[in-house]
């Protein structure tokens, strides 16, 4: 049974400075039986940084149109079932199902703030600035904003094909977005500079190795990256080769929508 102390002595290990915001992303059943599950772990969190923000992410908005751009990485006019059953965004929606429970578990805590963008929000305590800073033009916007404040990135049980911050190395440099649309109180919303597929970001790992501090809590390797040499570090990875981080799904359309845009210039 891990306990409270557990995982506060594991995470001071690794994490010495608490004045450093962190972006967490977290698995809880990785750990093990933790006596009082998230809200355990959450105040573990708590106790070694001052501020913290998760992906609080809502697919359940997005709608499919019949029809759109070209080459966005979709295959328009098969929403059917899945558009009407579409949900409009609200502040009290719960985090995608697979985020995982920890997410969920912060957005309802009283002490945490939302953003409001429709399919990729952000919840967090003590990063008001970069909460606001999210607009549908700009959703990686907060972690730009955390970069700019010597943030970590800290994965718990995870691994780099959640590492949403790696989404804005793609973007900084010059890797193809995307357009998805959501349902919300003002109609059906374009949400533009959608990222693109995360399947083949675990292949980061060797090139963040001299960057990253371990350990492990219970069964949960975890993993502490500072934010913004790691986006320095993958900017520069996929700068230098525009395929790097792609994944090898044959039918994985947004990554095939990359390779296609880099093949016609």
């Amino acid at each position: 049974m891990i306990t409270f102390r557990d995982i506060v002595g594991g995470l001071r290990q690794i994490i010495r400075d608490r004045r450093r915001p962190m972006i967490v992303h977290a698995s809880l059943s990785s750990f093990g039986e933790i006596r009082g599950g998230a809200e355990t772990l959450l105040g573990g969190l708590l106790m070694i940084t001052d501020g913290m923000m998760m992906p609080a992410f809502t697919y359940k908005t997005m709608i499919i149109p019949e029809e759109g751009p070209q080459d966005n990485g979709m295959a328009y006019g098969r929403g059917g079932d899945n558009n009407r059953m579409a949900e409009f965004f609200q502040a009290a929606m719960p985090v995608d199902t697979t985020i995982g429970v920890t997410a969920e578990t912060f957005r309802k805590q009283p002490y945490s703030k939302r953003s409001d963008h429709p399919i990729l929000s952000f919840t967090g305590v003590n990063v008001e600035e970069a909460l606001k800073a999210q607009t549908l033009q700009e959703p990686l916007a907060p972690i730009r904003l955390l970069s700019e404040q010597d943030a970590l990135v800290l994965l718990l049980g995870v691994d780099h094909t959640v590492n949403t911050s790696i989404h804005y190395a793609e973007r900084l440099a010059g890797r193809k977005q995307f357009i998805r649309w959501a349902l919300t109180s003002d109609g059906v919303r374009e949400c533009p500079n959608f990222p693109g597929c995360s399947d083949g970001f675990e292949q980061a790992a060797p090139f963040l190795e001299d960057i990253t501090q371990q350990t492990r809590i219970g069964e949960a390797q975890v993993r502490v990256i500072p934010l913004q040499a790691m986006i320095e570090c993958l900017t520069d990875l996929i700068k230098a080769d525009p395929l790097a981080l792609l994944c090898q799904r044959g039918d994985c359309e947004r990554c095939d929508a990359v390779r296609h845009s880099l093949a016609a210039g």
